[in-house]
């Protein structure tokens, strides 16, 4: 299993979940508590669709630029297809990120409710079986986020199958990330500036190249480091509110690479998982202190994603 210096954050299989789902619950919970973060292999997302998943996200960016642009939507916010390189900006910084990226996200059928909050999605031609790649991809994605929110539901002491309903339909993306070589001195830009993630949970795969660090509660940066295949998971914005802040959503980067490192691109597929856009993130009463008051007001899904969006320059 992966370790992370010597911070005791949680690296667990999936497997345990079944063996010993209040064992699992327990280490899983108190590592999003304290860190925000965990790692978990054995999460049922099959090697060859990562590798093949990879294959894919690294033939499209390798495309010329003229031809990625065909897929950028101007006024979409980045919520499908193409965003490219030095847009996406931490929340309060403003040197942009040195990354580009691709959107999926959840295929509506036509009348839904959710299709006003909802685009179809785009495929580049030129990448055979992108999208059949990237559509199992997110299924499986689904898949594994339900059983570690099943988990979370258990620690919190409430209802197994709260979330559920909670997520289903929820407007939850998946982004195909490349992070460029860099040859030349990039000055105050980073590959992904400090920031917290706007959605419920995150699972990101391909972490194993050095670079992502998280913020401790003390101050200090430590590094992230799934092994090959692993599923890094941390808590977002959302899940922290309903939560009324037991539940961490940490701080964390991505840093330059070593001068070693400088010439090498790196590539990863995070999963923002997404409550149901008119889901009420209004903290629940079992993480509310007697006598004391909620952290944050009541807001929608959707809501909370617009305002958050239009913060970090995507609308």
């Amino acid at each position: 299993m992966a370790t992370i210096t010597d911070d005791h954050i949680a690296s667990v299989s999936l497997k345990d979940a079944e063996r010993d789902p209040e064992g699992f619950a327990q280490k899983l919970g108190k590592s999003f508590e304290e860190y925000g973060f965990a790692i978990i292999a054995d999460h049922g997302i099959p090697d060859e669709l990562i590798h093949r998943a990879e294959d894919k996200a690294k033939a499209f960016f390798a495309l010329p630029e003229e031809v990625k642009r065909k897929y950028l939507i101007p006024g979409g916010g980045g919520a499908r297809g193409y965003t490219p390189f030095g847009i996406e900006t931490a929340k309060g910084l403003r040197a942009h990120d040195l990354k580009e990226f691709w959107h999926v996200g959840r295929d509506l059928p036509q009348g839904h409710r959710f299709r006003d909050h909802m685009s179809d999605n785009l495929w580049p031609t030129e990448v055979a079986s992108f999208k059949d790649t990237f559509t199992e991809l997110f299924a499986t994605f689904d898949t594994a986020g339900l059983k570690v929110l099943k988990a979370i539901a258990r620690y919190l002491k409430i209802d197994e199958d709260y979330f559920e309903d909670a997520v289903r339909d929820g407007n939850s993306v998946l982004r195909a990330l490349h992070y460029p070589p860099q040859a030349e001195p990039t000055g105050e830009h980073i590959r992904a500036g400090a920031h917290e993630d706007i959605n419920a949970i995150t699972l990101l795969l391909g972490a194993e190249e050095a670079g992502l660090e998280l913020l401790t509660r003390d101050g200090r940066w430590i590094p992230v480091s799934p092994k090959p295949g692993e599923l890094v998971i941390n808590i977002g914005d959302m899940l922290q509110r309903l939560t009324n802040g037991k539940l961490r959503s940490t701080t964390h980067r991505v840093v330059n690479p070593t001068p070693d490192r400088a010439s090498k691109a790196r590539y990863s597929m995070p999963f923002f998982l997404h409550f149901r856009s008119d889901f009420l993130i209004d903290p629940l009463r079992e993480t509310v202190a007697p006598g004391e008051q909620p952290k944050w007001p009541p807001i929608t899904a959707n809501d909370y994603l617009q305002e958050r969006l239009r913060e970090i320059k995507l609308v």
